[in-house]
């Protein structure tokens, strides 16, 4: 009997809180309010949540860019250039950055421009063929680099216009320094070495 008439008691004091108004059957039903004022209790939290939700995305992909500096003689300090000057990689003063097959294609395109006979090569196979945004490259250029004894992959992504675009660039240790053996579009779908420039 005792028991019905503490169990009737409960029941009531948790109806007469819902009557009253939410501040103390929030206090039963959910996380306690917080200290400041009942007019006081829905705007502080909606306003204290959403800034952190809004600056947590624009820090996190500011973050990564400069985790990895770029090592002097690394793979990747031999493919960062081709991202620096539009076209580099069609420079015969920049063969020396090449080996085989990639340096095959290169040097044959060199010799049909030289014939007069046009072009082979896109100017910006670096950029996947993507107009030249430089502000928009420097951006967005994030980079993985991969070594596996004397081969290399550098992983190159980036975005412009809204596109984004993902290359990989085969590099070979050749006396010591690492030279491009060739370039592959994933977006793409095209490599280097299956160009005929002939």
């Amino acid at each position: 009997m005792l028991r019905r008439f503490l169990l009737a008691l409960a029941s009531w004091s948790m109806l007469a809180a819902g009557l009253n108004g939410g501040a103390s059957a929030q206090g039963l039903f959910g996380a306690p309010p917080p200290k400041a004022s009942s007019g006081d209790n829905t705007s502080p939290p909606a306003v204290d949540t959403a800034p952190p939700a809004a600056t947590a995305p624009e820090s996190k992909p500011d973050e990564p860019a400069p985790v990895a500096p770029v090592l002097p003689g690394s793979p990747t300090a031999v493919v960062k250039p081709f991202y620096e000057h539009l076209g580099l990689e069609l420079d015969p003063a920049q063969r020396k950055n090449f080996v085989d097959p990639a340096k095959t294609v290169l040097d044959k395109s060199d010799a049909l421009r030289a014939s007069g006979q046009g072009e082979c090569l896109d100017p910006n196979m670096a950029l996947d063929n993507a107009d030249y945004d430089k502000l928009a490259i420097d951006r967005s250029l994030r980079t993985i680099e991969a070594v596996n004894g004397d081969q290399a992959k550098v992983v190159v992504a980036f975005v412009v216009e809204g596109h984004q675009h993902r290359l990989e660039w085969k590099l070979k240790k050749v006396g010591g320094g690492w030279k491009v053996s060739d370039l592959l579009s994933v977006t793409g779908e095209w490599a280097l070495s299956q160009y005929q420039c002939e």
